[in-house]
């Protein structure tokens, strides 16, 4: 992560915001903490002893409570939004990560290279560690930046083929961005590929973004099915299949 922090902030000047250091955002944060809420965001989120989010720390702040205190900070500097996504606070990595999926559209060039090569490091190194930071920050921010790039399928396999489950996770996710621009072959391939994965988060995601093929395009969606569905975990083909009629999802689970 210290090479994305290396040049400092070119891009951020661009941004209005009220504040600038990641101290700010983090007392911001800490004035909204609801400590009732925590109990129920630690079960919910699965940090219990051997669970997948095992000792995830929570301030106990509603997403759009953090979302509010983001817009005063989207100017922040690469620096402090890397403070930020080290914190040992859920909500705190995901008003970084928010801070990052509000750059990166409108930055230059070079600094939405710095976001996302930002991004892919937080993620290697474990701070991009709950579904939910990862289900609202990987379509801006990965699918984002790999649209236009030839090695957009190289990089989506190798996240796809790593032993991190939310590296998984981002690649399946990232493909929503071109699944909106009516490119379905990533996700398809993607689908494939990840089909026996272990994990039911991935049996979930893979599950919904069949799902957002098949709002577009049935025919691809059901051409999918009639290859894979036999083998699919019963998560992700429920996903898969929750926009058919009723009888037609019958028919698809006879099949396994």
């Amino acid at each position: 992560m210290g090479r994305a922090k290396a040049k400092s902030d070119g891009g951020a000047a661009r941004f209005s915001s009220s504040w600038a250091t990641a101290e700010q955002v983090q007392a911001a944060l800490a004035r909204l903490a609801d400590p009732t809420r925590v109990p129920g965001l630690m079960r919910f989120f699965k940090t219990g002893p051997g669970e997948y989010a095992e000792g995830d720390q929570f301030r106990g702040l509603k997403v759009p409570q953090v979302r509010a205190v983001v817009r005063q900070a989207e100017g922040l500097p690469l620096e402090a939004i890397e403070r930020l996504v080290a914190s040992p606070w859920h909500e705190d990595r995901l008003a970084g990560l928010l801070v990052v999926v509000r750059q990166f559209p409108r930055a230059a060039p070079q600094r939405r290279r710095e976001l996302y090569a930002f991004y892919l490091a937080a993620a290697k190194a474990g701070r991009i560690n709950n579904w939910d930071l990862v289900d609202v920050t990987a379509e801006q921010v990965v699918g984002g930046w790999l649209r236009e790039r030839q090695d957009r399928a190289q990089v989506l396999d190798r996240l796809a083929g790593s032993s991190l489950l939310w590296e998984r996770r981002i690649a399946v996710l990232a493909s929503l961005h071109f699944i909106r621009c009516g490119e379905f072959a990533d996700t398809l391939r993607l689908a494939a590929r990840l089909r026996e994965d272990a994990h039911d988060l991935m049996h979930k995601a893979v599950g919904w973004m069949l799902r957002e093929v098949g709002k577009r395009d049935r025919v691809a969606l059901d051409d999918f099915l009639t290859q894979h569905a036999a083998r699919m975990p019963r998560t992700m083909l429920r996903y898969a299949i929750e926009k058919h009629a009723p009888a037609e999802r019958e028919q698809w689970r006879a099949l396994r």
